[in-house]
């Protein structure tokens, strides 16, 4: 591509004047926005330009007339026609959408800092000044990396086949001019782009508006119905089958496949980047590989190929080790006729793909054609999904009664198939994560719930993160010599910090409790052992995991609410001690329907050396229920009031009254649950012991 352009200063003319101000000069609009740093950010920033040119069209400003008339005019001899059509704006306002996505994709990968984008109207300097001519559109899109310069294609190293390079290609392909300026603290890539005229073979390009697409009056015979076609100003939809009906509106992303000559390029190259645009913005918000892979299958078929399958590899498979692995798992079929996919499948399972010789590569191979399902004629290609050097399955499409694919549509599949490989690769990375998660989470909580003699017991658990860490635990365990032991506590924090302090404090709490100590006392030993030593190793291994410290970032207190109390059955009920270190307070339900609190409030583990604490007894009779919960019951929100207001928790266990320790817990849940609009913003623990 060559070395990126000059710097080009815009600081005068950032509040839209006139590049050539001149007697006739006009205000002309322009819009900014700043876009978070994050895979949305290119959907959202065409969203916004293409609503921008929408308006501008419509009041005249893109120039339906004047010099892009011109132009037409001089090839075509028609002068009506043009400011019919107003050809010159629509094409200027698709490429505008075109540059803008490439720019802003560029900055989001390559930056990972917000995008400021600015788009404006600017006076074409060949025609200054003219009332309704043609005019220029100026995009600049701006990061706050400005040491990273933006990508032009240059060689990658062999080993990996590159995933980038193409867009600045694009933009200089598309603009009169563009460039990169630099300020302190900022980098912006700028483009400007002027209307140009149609050629003259325009009106025979596939694809255009004003010619019939494909419908039930022009369909062809052996082929799938398409729901619409792609021409200049965008996709044209069937009067009968509207895009938002279903699935078609995936299959309506790919530009309809045709026989592709020297006149149709430029439109199928068009077409091909809006629909790569709009896949990628698809396949990035999954975090399952296969619905990936399905959703691949709807976005290829009917549009690019008859059908498509895809196979997705372990680790094992993917190096190639097939002999000692599962091989590849054949995970979607997909074909424009239904009724042919499961003889399809059973064909493609018989005989899977084999990884090429010489290494990894992601362009396409022949592949055989499986004609026991499909018939004789036919061609297919084979691509291997690779993301990072791995690779993680292979996606192969086929067409009947062609004896190739044309050169363009291998280009665009192979393009679409890198996207999907690192749909993959990021849909396993996440599913590692659950998985690692989801461990952690089972280690920090007790295997099993322990039956106490006279006492039914039952528990609600819903962490905030479905799989992840959470700031809440539980346990319920024999001490020995005729008592048993519960605790519901709430560390600071969430995530993993709070975890490692859960695997220290639980094991602690058993240990104390197993060794004879009193509630008192086990609460006394675990604040010292919070402010001890062993919460700068909890806090090194929280670091470990989360990230390097920054300077001046020292060993932090990791402070935990807790209620932990011991039990006791006697002849005709049990006795409770307990204590509450900064926790809610538990509350005592009578047979009667009577509510009171146990224990009293005192301070937080964790917090001040020199705490001591004490403990209160109280004695559960038949039907007597105690409720202990974590303050994600307590301060559930609605709007500025809190669930445990004016004494809510209390009322609402009052209407618990003749309940087993089950359905109590159930039905204070659905109460929590039911109190807010919104799922609960918290971890949510609740226990509840009942003398039978």
């Amino acid at each position: 591509m060559g070395a990126i352009p000059t710097q080009r200063e815009t600081v005068s003319r950032a509040q839209g004047a006139p590049a050539h101000p001149s007697a006739h000069s006009i205000a002309l609009p322009h819009i900014r926005a700043t876009l978070n740093g994050s895979p949305l950010a290119p959907g959202a920033a065409r969203e916004l330009v293409r609503s921008a040119l929408a308006e501008w069209a419509g009041l005249g400003l893109l120039g339906a007339k004047g010099a892009g008339e011109a132009g037409r005019t001089g090839q075509t001899g028609q002068t009506g026609q043009a400011g019919e059509a107003g050809e010159p704006g629509e094409r200027l306002a698709e490429d505008t959408t075109l540059v803008v996505s490439e720019l802003v994709t560029n900055a989001v990968v390559h930056a990972g800092t917000d995008v400021e984008l600015a788009c404006r109207l600017e006076e074409d300097p060949e025609h200054p000044g003219h009332p309704g001519g043609c005019r220029a559109v100026v995009v600049e899109v701006s990061d706050h990396h400005p040491s990273r310069a933006p990508r032009d294609g240059t060689a990658e190293p062999s080993y990996g086949t590159p995933e980038y390079g193409r867009g600045l290609r694009l933009v200089a392909a598309l603009a009169d001019a563009w460039g990169v300026t630099y300020r302190r603290g900022t980098k912006t890539v700028w483009a400007r782009l002027l209307p140009t005229a149609p050629e003259s073979h325009d009106a025979d390009r596939p694809g255009r508006a004003d010619q019939p697409c494909p419908g039930p009056e022009h369909d062809v015979p052996g082929q799938a119905r398409h729901l619409g076609c792609f021409g200049p100003a965008g996709l044209t939809a069937h009067p009968d089958r509207p895009l938002d009906s279903g699935p078609g509106l995936l299959e309506a992303l790919a530009p309809v496949p045709q026989q592709v000559g020297s006149r149709d390029r430029d439109w199928l190259n068009r077409g091909a980047l809006s629909f790569l645009a709009e896949a990628s913005d698809l396949l990035a918000g999954q975090l399952d590989e296969d619905l990936v892979a399905a959703l691949t299958g709807q976005l290829l078929v009917p549009r690019l190929a008859d059908w498509c399958a895809v196979w997705l590899e372990d680790e094992v498979s993917g190096r190639g080790e097939w002999a000692g692995g599962p091989g590849p798992r054949l995970a979607r079929v997909w074909h424009g006729c239904e009724s042919r996919v499961e003889e399809l499948r059973r064909a493609l399972e018989k005989d899977p793909p084999c990884p090429p010789d010489g290494g990894p590569r992601s362009g396409p191979e022949s592949f055989p054609w499986p004609g026991a399902a499909l018939g004789p004629h036919g061609t297919a290609l084979a691509y291997r999904l690779i993301a990072g050097g791995r690779p993680l399955g292979t996606l192969v499409i086929g067409q009947a009664g062609l004896p190739a694919f044309a050169d363009e549509v291998t280009g665009l599949v192979e393009d679409l198939g890198r996207r999907v490989a690192l749909a993959i690769g990021a849909a396993r990375q996440y599913a590692r994560q659950a998985t690692i998660s989801a461990v952690l989470q089972r280690g920090l909580l007790p295997g099993a719930v322990a039956e106490i003699p006279g006492v039914r017991s039952a528990l609600v658990y819903e962490p905030r993160e479905q799989g992840g860490p959470s700031g809440d635990f539980y346990d319920l365990f024999p001490a020995g010599d005729g008592r048993w032991c519960f605790a519901v506590g709430d560390v600071q924090g969430k995530g993993p910090e709070a975890a490692v302090v859960i695997g220290l404090a639980r094991p602690w709490l058993r240990l104390l409790a197993r060794e004879g100590y009193g509630v008192a006392d086990v609460l006394d030993r675990l604040n010292q052992l919070l402010l001890d030593d062993a919460t700068e190793a909890a806090d090194a291994a929280a670091r470990a995991f989360v990230g390097p410290a920054g300077p001046g970032d020292g060993p932090q207190t990791r402070f935990l609410s807790l209620l932990y109390g011991e039990l006791a059955p006697f002849e005709g009920g049990v006795r409770c001690t307990l204590a509450s270190a900064g926790h809610p307070l538990p509350l005592l339900l009578g047979p009667d329907g009577s509510v009171a609190t146990g224990g009293r409030p005192q301070t937080l583990l964790g917090v001040i050396e020199e705490a001591t604490y004490t403990s209160d007894s109280l004695e559960l009779r038949p039907g007597d229920s105690l409720l202990c919960v974590t303050d994600g019951v307590t301060e559930r929100r609605s709007g500025l009031r809190q669930f445990d207001d004016e004494d809510g928790l209390a009322a609402a266990l009052a209407g618990c009254v003749g309940l087993d320790a089950e359905l109590i817990a159930e039905r204070i849940r659905r109460l929590v649950h039911e109190f807010g609009d919104q799922p609960p913003e918290d971890d949510l623990a609740l226990l509840v012991l009942q003398a039978e």
